[in-house]
């Protein structure tokens, strides 16, 4: 048995609210196509949608991947290290997406949200990584702390988009 064991239950929990949050986000995204679509909406949800869903997916993943029966902490520590790397590249798309887009100007809360606190989970995955050869317990700790400030990231970025589509767009459409 690896160290991994003893985070069993961490990751099970994290991996099915996680997963749960996926379907969730799609049955939301979905009730939303009614409302009528504007031209920039297809930039915007590359900045602010999609990543929300990269992030959960990336959560479930983890958990599941960290969840399986590893004879030595190599292969993890490489497959959390690739996902961090990944991440924080991905994390400066996004922030590239959000300059970009025109159909929403970012505010401070957005670039936190949106940027800052995804680039440093990732970043955070990443060092864990480096550091799992020397203090594998501070590395676990690490990426337990990346998995679950993407889990809140991505449900506070989701919600941030409901409530943005039902009370911002909404109201924009109907007139009022």
């Amino acid at each position: 048995m690896t160290a991994l064991a003893s985070w069993q239950n961490f990751y099970v929990i994290a991996g099915s609210s996680s997963g749960a949050l996926i379907g969730l986000q799609f049955v939301v995204l979905s009730l939303i196509t009614n409302t009528p679509a504007v031209r920039t909406n297809r930039e915007a949800g590359h900045a602010f949608a999609t990543p929300t869903i990269v992030h959960f997916a990336a959560v479930l993943g983890l958990s599941g991947a960290l969840s399986a029966p590893w004879e030595t902490m190599a292969a993890p520590s490489i497959l959390w290290g690739l996902v961090g790397v990944t991440g924080v590249i991905y994390a400066v798309i996004v922030a590239r997406r959000m300059r970009a887009q025109a159909a929403y100007q970012p505010e401070f809360e957005d670039w936190l949200f949106h940027g800052l606190l995804p680039f440093a989970a990732y970043g955070t995955m990443a060092v864990a990584a480096y550091a799992a050869g020397s203090h594998l317990r501070e590395a676990l700790f690490g990426v337990g702390a990346a998995v679950l400030l993407l889990l809140f990231v991505g449900i506070h970025n989701a919600w941030d988009a409901v409530t943005y589509h039902v009370f911002v767009r909404t109201t924009e459409t109907s007139g009022q």
